[in-house]
């Protein structure tokens, strides 16, 4: 990924992005012909490395590729949006505002006990804090082991990270505080959400 200076990210903040915004794109080569998976990710510490954990379908023809390939890449993508260059004081062109985060590394098909540690945290994470949650202990032993066999669970130990963070830091303050001024009046999710990121990285203009 072509970065400019500007716009990198340190690992840190690629790594939090990641966990920020989980829903990913996993990218392989099979026999030289790239295939791709839109999945949730799992990212953990461990050992001073970062993992990522994830799971598809078994028919899905992408598993593979997935034990002891180290060329393995997911693509985590946060907000974005269009910006007009009639938001800016001078004339120039429109661009587009966006986090992005191209995590490589070495994956590896995993089972038994990591599997159900990965799946208790998978549920865990997104069904605790719901009324009526349906994490691992509400399903039947024979139910969940049906389910189970009807997947791939991976772990991908992360040994490069490519960030960006592509939000007008070119653009001087008062460029920069009307973009945000903009943005923030489009009430889109995505909009929102690279206003804030705007705000909290250059909050001295507001």
């Amino acid at each position: 990924m072509y970065i400019p200076k500007p716009y990198r990210l340190d690992d840190d903040e690629a790594i939090e992005m990641m966990r920020s915004f989980p829903f990913a794109v996993l990218v392989t080569l099979d026999e030289g012909r790239p295939i791709a998976t839109h999945i949730p990710i799992e990212i953990r510490e461990r050992d001073g490395k970062t993992y990522a954990l994830g799971h598809i379908a078994y028919g899905n023809e992408q598993k593979v590729t997935l034990e002891g390939n180290s060329n393995v890449l997911l693509i985590f993508q946060g907000p974005h949006s269009y910006i007009s260059s009639s938001w800016y004081e001078a004339e120039n062109v429109p661009t587009w505002n966006y986090l992005a985060v191209h995590a490589y590394g070495t994956s590896r098909i995993i089972g038994g006990d990591e599997l159900e540690i990965y799946m208790r945290s998978l549920l865990r994470r997104y069904e605790s804090t719901r009324a009526h949650g349906r994490t691992w202990e509400t399903f039947g032993s024979e139910y969940l082991q049906n389910k189970i066999n009807g997947i791939v669970v991976f772990e991908i130990e992360i040994t490069s990270i490519q960030s960006s963070a592509k939000m007008s830091q070119n653009r001087n303050d008062r460029d920069y505080k009307a973009i945000v001024t903009e943005l923030e009046k489009l009430e889109n999710e995505d909009a929102t959400q690279v206003a804030k990121w705007m705000r909290t990285h250059r909050p001295q203009v507001f």
